[in-house]
C-alpha cells in the first residue's frame, strides 16, 4: 500500500505542472533564443545537476569559489557544475563503492546541505543523461542568482568551502541552505532552479527521471 501511494505520488507530481495554470500556452513553450544562454541538465539515476556555461559573467559570480581554492578560469574548462545535496551522503560516498550506512541513513531522514562545484571540460550533446536548454539572457541571470544564493554564507558574507571537501582535483564543497531531506532532495532543488528560470517542472520530482520527464512534458519548444 505505501508503496502505491508512493508511486501514484510520485507520477501526480510529474504530471501536474508548477507553477499551475489552466492554460498558458506562451507560458508553458520555450521558444528558441536567438542571444539565449544554454545550460545543462546532467542526470544519473539518483541525482541532478545544473551545468552553466565558463564565460565571463559565470565566473565573476562565482568568484568566492575561485577564492576558495578552485578556479574556475582554468585552462580546457568550458561548464561549472552545481549541485545541492545532503552534506554526509554527498561527501562521503564519491563512489558506491564507497556507500555507507549512516550517510544513507542521514539522507533518508535529515542531513545538512551542501553545494558541490565541479569544473569539466567539454561535455557530449546530444546524450541521454544530458538535457540541454536554452534561456533569455534575463532567465539566465536569475537562475545564476538563485544558485549563487544557494551557497551559506558565513560571518563575512562570503561562502567558505568545506575544509577536506573534494573528490579531487576539479571540484570543492561548500555549505548550503536549508536542509536535506529525501522528499526534498536534490531533484526538487534542480527543479527549483529551473522554475526560477521561468521553466516549468512537475509540482514534485524526487527523482532524476521525474524532472526531466516533466521538462518534456510542461516544455515545449
Amino acid at each position: 500500500m505505501v508503496t502505491l501511494f508512493i508511486a501514484i505520488a510520485i507520477g501526480l507530481g510529474t504530471m501536474v505542472p508548477r507553477p499551475f495554470v489552466f492554460f498558458d500556452s506562451a507560458a508553458a513553450t520555450v521558444q528558441p533564443q536567438e542571444s539565449g544562454r544554454r545550460i545543462l541538465v546532467l542526470s544519473n539515476p539518483i541525482h541532478t545537476d545544473i551545468a552553466l556555461p565558463a564565460d565571463p559573467d559565470v565566473l565573476k559570480r562565482f568568484g568566492f569559489v575561485s577564492k576558495a581554492g578552485l578556479e574556475l578560469d582554468y585552462p580546457g574548462v568550458v561548464w561549472i557544475v552545481f549541485g545541492w545535496g545532503s552534506r554526509s551522503f554527498y561527501i562521503e560516498t564519491p563512489t558506491w563503492s564507497d556507500l555507507k550506512p549512516g550517510p544513507v541513513l542521514d539522507a533518508l531522514t535529515w542531513d545538512r546541505s551542501v553545494m558541490h562545484v565541479t569544473r569539466v571540460g567539454s561535455i557530449p550533446i546530444p546524450h541521454e543523461r544530458v538535457r540541454a536548454l536554452e534561456l533569455a539572457p534575463e532567465a539566465f541571470d536569475v537562475l545564476v542568482q538563485r544558485i549563487a544564493d544557494s551557497f551559506q554564507p558565513d560571518a563575512t558574507g562570503l561562502p567558505q568551502s568545506i575544509e577536506g571537501g573534494a573528490y579531487g582535483a576539479h571540484d570543492i564543497f561548500f555549505p548550503a541552505k536549508g536542509g536535506f531531506n529525501a522528499f526534498l532532495g536534490c531533484n526538487t532543488w534542480t527543479a527549483e532552479m529551473l522554475r526560477a528560470a521561468n521553466l516549468k517542472t512537475g509540482f514534485w520530482t524526487p527523482l532524476p527521471f521525474t524532472l526531466t520527464w516533466s521538462l518534456d512534458l510542461h516544455n515545449r519548444g
